[in-house]
C-alpha cells in the first residue's frame, strides 16, 4: 500500500475530485463504490494509521449480523440485512474466509422467554425467518449451552473484516483510488469551491469530501462547521479467548437475550475465523478515544467528554449499569458469571487474554445514545457521524447509500464523464 505523500499537481483548482477521510471498512467500501459508479472521478483516501482497518473495523467480534435487534424500517435493519448478503457474496468472490454458522439467542428464565418471544416477532418483521427452539431443541443443537428456549437465525455468521477491507482497497486502487497512509487530519475547512484537508504530512485540496472518521467523527464534523448536538463517547469492549481445548464448545454464535433497560447487547460466545472461540464484549467507558486498556488515558479526550452536558445526562441514566460493567471488568469472576449463565462449564482459567475494541458511540445533548446510523451533509461534504455495530456487516450498503446521497447532493450523473460540479 502506498503510504507516501504524493506531489499534488493542481488540476482545475483541486488535487482530487473527492477526498475520503478514514481507512476503516466503511471508508474503503465507499471509495470502492464511488469509483465503480463514477470511474472518471479522482479520489484520494486518507488514513491516519500505517495500515487499514486498525480501529473498529479490526477490533470487533467478526460477526456477520443478520439484523435481529433493530427496529423495522430503520437504517440499521435495512443495511444489516442487505449487508450480510453482500458480505457473504464479496467474501466468496474474493476468496476470503467466512462461515455461515448461524446465531442462537438463548433465554435462561421466564422473563427472558417473554422478551425472546417479542424478539422472535421482530425477527419476522425484519424478514429473517427465525426458528424457535424449545428446551429440548436447544439441548440437541448445543449440548453445552443451557436455557429455557432460543431463537435460531441461520443467516448470521463470521467474517474476516480486515481481509474484506484489504480486498476492497485492492479493488479501489484498481479503480484509480490513491490510498495514503499515515495522514492524521489536523484541520479541515470548506469554502464555496471545495475542501481543504490538512494532515500532519501535508495539505490536500478537493472539490468535495466524504468523512468516515469513526472515533473522530464529531471532531471532523466540527471542523467543517456542521451544526450538530452530539459527541462521540468511547466505550471499550473487552474480550477473552477460550483455550484450544474448548474450540468445539459451540457450533453457533451464542447470544443472551438483550435487556431493554441496558444500552448494549451483553457478553456472548463467538466462533472466530481462526477456529477459536471468544467471549465478550462488555462495555466500559474508555478513558481515551483509542483507549484499549485501562492504562490508556488521554486527558484532552476526558476534558472533551466532561465539557459536554449530554455526557453527564447519559451517566445519570446509565450510571448503575456502567458501574456494573466496571466491576466485571476489574473483577474477572463477575465477568465469568455472565458467561456461566448459559455456559456453566466455563471456569476462570478458561478466560485468556484477547485484544479489546473501542466502540465510537454518538451521544446526543439530551444524554440519549444514538443507536441508528447518522449521516449528515455539510457545505461540500458528507459526514458519517455515527456508525455503530453492525457497521462492519453493513459496510457495502452504507457505502452505496453514501454514494447515492453524494450523487443527489452534488447532482452527479454516472454516465457523464465530467469533473465534479
Amino acid at each position: 500500500m502506498n503510504a507516501r505523500v504524493p506531489v499534488c499537481i493542481p488540476l482545475r483548482g483541486a488535487d482530487a475530485d473527492v477526498i475520503i477521510v478514514g481507512g476503516g471498512i466503511v471508508g474503503v467500501s465507499t471509495a470502492m463504490q464511488l469509483t465503480e459508479r463514477f470511474p472518471w472521478m479522482r479520489v484520494v483516501l486518507l488514513e491516519k494509521e500505517d495500515s487499514l482497518a486498525v480501529h473498529q473495523s479490526g477490533h470487533n467480534s467478526g460477526v456477520i449480523h443478520a439484523g435481529v435487534y433493530y427496529a423495522p424500517g430503520s437504517l440499521k435493519a435495512d443495511f444489516c440485512r442487505r449487508g450480510a448478503a453482500a458480505t457473504y457474496e464479496f467474501s466468496r468472490r474474493h476468496g476470503i474466509r467466512f462461515e455461515q454458522c448461524g446465531k442462537l439467542i438463548v433465554a435462561t428464565n421466564e422473563l427472558e422467554v417473554k422478551r425472546l418471544k417479542d424478539l422472535f416477532e421482530r425477527c419476522k418483521q425484519n424478514k429473517l425467518q427465525p426458528e424457535w427452539l424449545h428446551h429440548g431443541d436447544l439441548t440437541t443443537a448445543e449440548p453445552r449451552i443451557v436455557g429455557e428456549a432460543a431463537i435460531r437465525v441461520a443467516s448470521s455468521g463470521i467474517a474476516d473484516y480486515p481481509a474484506v477491507t484489504r480486498a476492497m482497497a485492492d479493488v479501489a486502487q484498481d479503480n484509480g483510488v490513491s490510498i495514503l497512509l499515515g495522514q492524521r487530519v489536523v484541520g479541515m475547512s470548506e469554502d464555496n469551491d471545495g475542501v481543504t484537508v490538512n494532515t500532519e504530512s501535508g495539505t490536500f485540496r478537493a472539490k468535495h469530501a466524504i468523512v468516515c472518521a469513526g472515533l473522530m467523527a464529531d471532531r471532523l464534523a466540527k471542523m467543517c462547521k456542521l451544526e450538530s448536538d452530539f459527541r462521540i463517547v468511547p466505550f471499550r469492549g473487552e474480550y477473552y479467548r477460550l483455550p484450544e481445548s474448548k474450540n468445539d464448545i459451540v457450533k453457533h454464535l451464542i447470544y443472551p437475550v438483550p435487556d431493554p433497560s441496558l444500552p448494549f447487547l451483553g457478553v456472548h460466545l463467538t466462533r472466530m475465523i481462526g477456529g477459536y472461540v471468544t467471549v465478550g464484549p462488555n462495555a466500559v467507558l474508555a478513558m481515551a478515544r483509542e483507549g484499549y486498556r485501562w492504562r490508556d488515558v488521554n486527558f484532552a479526550d476526558l476534558a472533551g467528554m466532561a465539557s459536554f452536558g449530554g455526557f453527564w445526562k447519559m451517566l445519570k441514566t446509565y450510571g448503575p449499569s456502567g458501574i456494573s460493567e466496571v466491576r466485571n471488568s476489574l473483577w474477572k469472576k463477575g465477568y465469568l458469571e455472565l458467561c456461566q449463565k448459559y455456559c456453566p462449564e466455563l471456569q476462570l482459567s478458561d478466560l485468556q487474554p484477547y485484544p479489546a475494541g473501542v466502540r465510537a458511540q454518538a451521544v446526543s445533548s439530551d444524554g440519549s445514545l444514538i443507536h441508528d446510523f447518522l449521516i449528515q451533509p455539510s457545505k461540500r461534504s458528507l459526514h458519517v457521524c455515527n456508525a455503530p455495530s453492525p457497521a462492519a456487516t453493513s459496510a457495502i450498503p452504507i457505502g452505496e447509500h453514501l454514494v447515492d446521497a453524494f450523487a443527489r447532493k452534488f447532482k452527479l450523473v454516472p454516465a457523464v464523464a465530467a469533473s465534479v460540479a
